[in-house]
């Protein structure tokens, strides 16, 4: 036996009296194996509790059975949700998952990536609120094939699975406008692509469909966090606004808890609707009116158009885009 405590496809052939060979195909469900040596092996298996080495199968088959997963901020619901979605269709299909978290850090980033293609990862699946260039370079430069999961490729090259965030905050834009005159947008930065490219526009569509005018002094942009949100408080009551949507749930979650600490009462002084239907829009008192999006589907198709451009199959749509609603709770007016 070894001088460690791995147990090695080695110790398993000297065991059983067989080739190394005959216990790789064994181990691979080979049926050309006879039957009485195919139950030696198994015992055997099953006596020194050998574990086939998934990196060593992977360099003889090119492949490793594991999938990378790109995450920017492993605490945040919005992304946790995909990530579930994504690790039962990966179980499903015999894939492991290797959860990379960027902490929403360009440099990191690249870094997270570069280490999963030296891992010999099958797949990628990307998580995050903008593709910038030098990680668009990193993906065109491997043969590594990689999906984007609530990531928006406004270039139009990467296969992804998104919802029409356009479409979406226009729609929360219109529900707003039936009570409300001066409508806030308060968003993650700007120069994250869903925010300023799509959301961005959705929201000046929806105020022009109203005939409301767009003005910048309700434009509030921030980070994602509750702390921003909360810390906005006070410049969207400046504003005059009386209504706000917003591009993430512990972001409205602050601005909630901010205007309440203000004094003004949320929905009867100041309409919310927020953009993720996370579990948060469900803790906070009132709960979050939200733009509803199926997030656990969003994270298992991804998955699922991933297996299929690892094992060459055809892709009936590249950018897949799931329905979308307003889901009513008590942040707005009935």
């Amino acid at each position: 036996m070894n001088t460690d405590d791995t147990v090695t496809i080695y110790d398993v052939a000297r065991e059983a009296g067989v080739s190394m060979a005959t216990v790789s195909r064994v181990v691979n469900g080979n049926k050309n194996v006879k039957e009485n040596t195919r139950k030696k092996v198994l015992e055997v298996i099953e006596r020194l509790d050998y574990r086939p080495n998934a990196v060593a199968r992977g360099l003889a088959s090119k492949k490793t059975t594991t999938i990378g997963v790109v995450i920017p901020n492993i605490t945040n619901s919005y992304f946790s949700t995909l990530a579930k979605g994504i690790d039962d269709i990966a179980e499903m299909y015999k894939y492991n998952i290797v959860l990379a978290n960027s902490d929403e850090d360009d440099d990191k980033e690249v870094a997270v990536v570069n280490t999963l293609f030296s891992k010999q990862v099958d797949g990628i699946i990307f998580m995050g609120y903008h593709l910038t260039e030098k990680i668009r370079s990193e993906f065109s430069r491997s043969r590594t094939p990689v999906v984007l999961a609530g990531t928006v490729d406004v270039e139009h090259q990467l296969p992804s699975v998104n919802i029409d965030y356009k479409k979406a905050t226009q729609d929360a834009v219109d529900f707003l406008a039936e009570r409300n005159e001066k409508i806030a947008f308060v968003s993650g930065p700007l120069v994250d692509d869903i925010n300023g490219k799509i959301r961005l526009v959705g929201y000046k569509a929806g105020l022009k469909a109203r005939k409301l005018p767009y003005s910048e002094g309700l434009v509030f942009e921030s980070k994602y966090s509750y702390e921003d949100g909360y810390g906005l408080a006070e410049r969207v009551i400046a504003s005059k606004a009386t209504a706000a949507v917003v591009t993430g749930d512990e972001l409205a979650a602050g601005l909630l808890n901010g205007l309440s600490d203000q004094g003004v009462k949320v929905p009867e002084d100041f309409e919310i609707i927020t953009s993720d239907d996370t579990q948060v829009t469900r803790f906070t008192r009132p709960n979050l009116t939200t733009i509803s999006q199926p997030l656990y589907d969003l994270g298992a198709i991804s998955m699922r158009m991933l297996t299929k451009i690892m094992h060459k199959e055809d892709l009936e749509e590249r950018e897949v885009q799931l329905a979308h609603g307003i889901y009513q709770r008590q942040s707005t007016k009935k």
